[in-house]
């Protein structure tokens, strides 16, 4: 009786850590999910797909047009917005289609991320293999794709009337919520994960956790740059305009809307975006290095200022290539993998969570993830009624 009672903690360890192993690989199927979803929308944008489907149904939506009237319906539809009459019209239906499947594409994804998450979510927690803790972060993750399905909406309602385009405002929080949502599932897998070296000092955390925000806010930057077509304009590089400094920075007045609707401002601040991020992380290397050298910490700082390298060779390359299709999805496509990276890399000096020494959130906390699930499809439903 006295071995079998010595050994039950070393079997409840067990125990969690499979538990930890399983949800972790799940999260890491969600950000699979989750970049293919976020490279689908940036090819949307890039051919000008996003308001091809001029409607809300995030059920019926599911099912594209199945014979010749129904495209010719949908056909109908796209007829009658601002981007049509005035850029795209004589549009032939095959070309429609080519447009319309890109769009269609990138709302099945969105789908998909919801019952990837959804339905694991759920098994896991019936299966009590949710430790106590980490069912809120969770629950919250999936509120913010809910949410995130709202905004998608919200964003492409902007460009069918009297735009015809979205507005950069919409597409930049759109693209931002997506990055957010990438990064508090990494940030919650690798939390999970186990941990090679015991956490780093508060000065290294807080410089990692600085590199996420601003690995955000340059991604929100981005976003704008992408609204506006500022990348199109100004392919020269490292003078923009002619100059270190361009002029007509503040043309617009007020002047704090120069920084949202200028596109020579908003490319220029991106600019400077990318110059900040590279400083820091190069600053973050060096002084790990310094305090922890040889350890998992500065190898990984090392290998984020790398990834900083490398995005910002891809977005030189892009800008001076006047932003082809293959180099600006590759962009997109490190930005992701650095904001995850460096997600991790917080994480990582910040250590695993701690092993729960409390039971496992117990099944009556279904009631919450329902609860969940019910509010997210409120909220998407919502905008067809508004």
């Amino acid at each position: 009786m006295a071995a079998i009672t010595a050994t039950a903690p070393y079997a409840a360890r067990d125990r969690d850590l499979r538990n930890r192993a399983l949800v972790r690989g799940w999260l890491y199927l969600v950000l699979l999910v989750l970049f293919a979803l976020v490279l689908v929308g940036g090819s949307t944008r890039l051919t000008g797909s996003g308001l091809s489907i001029t409607e809300w149904q995030p059920i019926h939506g599911v099912i594209p047009p199945l014979n010749d009237a129904e495209w010719q319906e949908e056909f109908q539809r796209y007829q009658q917005i601002p981007q049509y009459t005035e850029i795209n019209k004589g549009m032939r239906l095959e070309d429609f289609k080519s447009i319309f499947w890109w769009e269609w594409a990138h709302r099945i994804l969105a789908r998909s991320v919801g019952v990837v998450f959804a339905l694991p979510l759920l098994f896991f927690w019936a299966t009590r293999r949710i430790e106590r803790g980490l069912g809120p972060k969770l629950v919250g993750i999936l509120l913010l794709g809910g949410l995130q399905g709202a905004i998608g909406w919200w964003m492409v309602a902007s460009g069918l009337v009297d735009r015809v385009s979205v507005s950069q405002y919409r597409l930049a929080t759109h693209l931002t919520f997506a990055a957010l949502i990438f990064t508090a599932t990494m940030v919650v897998a690798r939390g999970l994960a186990p941990h090679s070296e015991p956490a780093a000092d508060r000065s290294t955390q807080r410089l990692a956790g600085f590199i996420v925000l601003l690995a955000l806010i340059q991604i929100y930057l981005g976003g704008l740059v992408a609204g506006l077509h500022a990348g199109l304009s100004y392919n020269t590089w490292p003078l923009m305009d002619g100059s270190v400094i361009p002029s007509d920075l503040l043309l617009l007045k007020p002047a704090w809307l120069n920084f949202f609707e200028n596109p020579k401002t908003v490319q220029f601040v991106h600019r400077i975006g990318a110059y900040t991020v590279f400083v820091v992380a190069l600053w973050h290397m060096i002084a790990t290095w310094r305090r922890q050298p040889g350890t998992t910490h500065a190898r990984r700082a090392t290998l984020l200022f790398t990834l900083v390298v490398v995005q910002a060779s891809i977005g030189i390359g892009t800008l001076l290539m006047q932003v082809p299709l293959h180099m600006a999805l590759t962009h997109q496509a490190i930005a992701l993998v650095l904001l995850g990276f460096a997600a991790a890399h917080w994480r990582g000096t910040k250590g695993a969570y701690p092993l729960p020494t409390r039971p496992p959130m117990k099944r009556r906390y279904l009631v919450y993830g329902f609860l969940a699930v019910a509010i997210i499809y409120f909220a998407i439903e919502l905008p067809r009624y508004v």
